[in-house]
């Protein structure tokens, strides 16, 4: 992962990045599992370097839209995450329909209806709306006016045993977690696994024009000797604001390596920044598997490294909230790294995509209002209090109010991450 440094240059941290897949504008009257209602986060784990290669930050890269070739790219990208939503939405509604239970509505996307058909007659609706960044599998319900099913029927969602209703609720996060692994099964047969072999020395891929690297002559593709880790090397720079450090520089085209003596500048908090990207050094190789058994069991053990990875990034995110929660970003920001992956090697969105879904199915456990997580944790109640029903008005209410406040708060992250973009700035 290309870390974006400067202008202050910190040490790299989890770098969180949230997707709120989406934002359904469902009718009252109808019972629904919306794909995400809340933000799915895509973390970047220090401590797992080996994928930080491949995602930048949004806004480490300028003019992400102007090109064809970015264009493609978002394109690209867009089609990953509405392929995710498509399988996670998919789950809920084979789980339903292999039980019987009656189906209203499958959606696509969120806002404006494109497209739509229903099959069969007078069956499930099938739209495509506006905007590709959510979903959801909606549920006839007999107080709907224009429902045309008894109360009683029941093949109605809300009169099935608790157990069924669990398998509808549940099942959109195991076929994110099941398309995670055939994701990286597939890549273990095709393209092969990438495997990092650490080099020497911390990598500049960015010199920031008019920084104090760039005025001391570090140029981008430099290899600093002088440092073994990322994090050495920025507790050095930001340790000696206004103080020269001597820097052994590896350089291609040059045998011998250089010394340089840069003068950090002095940030407003007080620590020295020098204005360059850092990563660490490494040769990328490929871990291609020869037959069935031994791709099964490549996959598996990247599979649970990539899930430790997403719940550990989960974990601090959530303990260093006040620190990490102005990293979070939205649904722009993350097709916009989803497009910098495709630009910079198409078969990394393989694991783009499984590390997407395997948030996806994190974040919707989480027992919160409008999150499967939450109907799982209502049904609970209900199950403990012995198949007594939570009272409909207090279950919308709750289901309301947390709907409302995602809906705020992606509508915040659109904003602030468009805002964002290299590309906005420049007009």
């Amino acid at each position: 992962m290309l870390l974006r440094l400067s202008p202050h240059l910190h040490p790299p941290r989890n770098h969180p990045l949230s997707l709120p897949l989406s934002h359904p504008s469902l009718p009252s009257t109808s019972l629904s599992f919306p794909s995400s209602p809340s933000p799915p986060l895509l973390l970047f784990s220090q401590t797992h370097n080996r994928y930080r290669h491949r995602y930048h930050p949004p806004h480490a890269f300028a003019g992400l839209l102007p090109s064809l070739e970015s264009f493609q790219s978002v394109l690209e990208a867009t089609s990953v995450l509405t392929a995710i939503i498509v399988v996670h939405e998919g789950g809920h509604f084979l789980a339903a329909t292999l039980q019987g239970i009656h189906v209203s509505k499958f959606a696509i996307g969120f806002g404006p209806v494109l497209a739509r058909f229903v099959y069969p007659k007078g069956g499930v609706e099938y739209s495509v709306r506006a905007f590709p960044l959510g979903g959801f599998v909606a549920f006839p319900d007999a107080e709907d006016p224009d429902c045309g099913i008894p109360a009683d029927d029941p093949d109605l969602l809300r009169n099935r045993p608790v157990v069924d209703r669990v398998f509808v609720v549940s099942a959109g996060v195991a076929a994110n977690i099941a398309f995670a692994f055939l994701l990286i099964f597939a890549q273990s047969l095709t393209t092969g696994l990438p495997v990092q072999e650490p080099l020497p020395g911390v990598l500049v891929p960015d010199v920031r024009p008019g920084s104090a690297a760039s005025r001391s002559g570090l140029l981008p593709g430099d290899i600093v000797l002088s440092s073994p880790s990322v994090s050495d090397l920025v507790d050095v720079i930001k340790s000696n604001p206004e103080k020269s450090i001597s820097l052994k520089i590896q350089r291609g085209g040059l045998t011998d390596p250089l010394d340089l003596k840069i003068i950090p500048d002095l940030s407003p908090d007080g620590t020295g920044r020098i204005g360059v990207q850092l990563s660490p050094n490494f040769r990328v190789t490929r871990l291609k598997a020869k037959n069935l058994a031994e791709a099964t069991n490549f996959a598996s053990r990247e599979f649970v490294e990539l899930t430790g990875s997403v719940f550990e990034g989960l974990k601090q995110t959530f303990l260093n909230f006040s620190q990490s929660a102005e990293k979070v970003s939205g649904p722009v920001a993350i097709i916009a790294v989803g497009a910098e992956v495709a630009k910079s090697s198409a078969d990394g969105l393989f694991q783009f995509a499984a590390i997407i879904n395997l948030n996806l199915a994190a974040m919707n456990l989480l027992p919160l209002p409008a999150l499967d997580g939450g109907t799982l944790a209502l049904l609970l109640v209900e199950a403990v209090r012995g198949g007594r029903r939570i009272p409909r008005e207090v279950e919308q209410i709750i289901t309301s109010l947390g709907v409302s406040l995602v809906v705020m708060l992606g509508l915040f992250l659109i904003v602030r991450d468009t805002l964002n973009l290299d590309f906005i700035k420049m007009l």
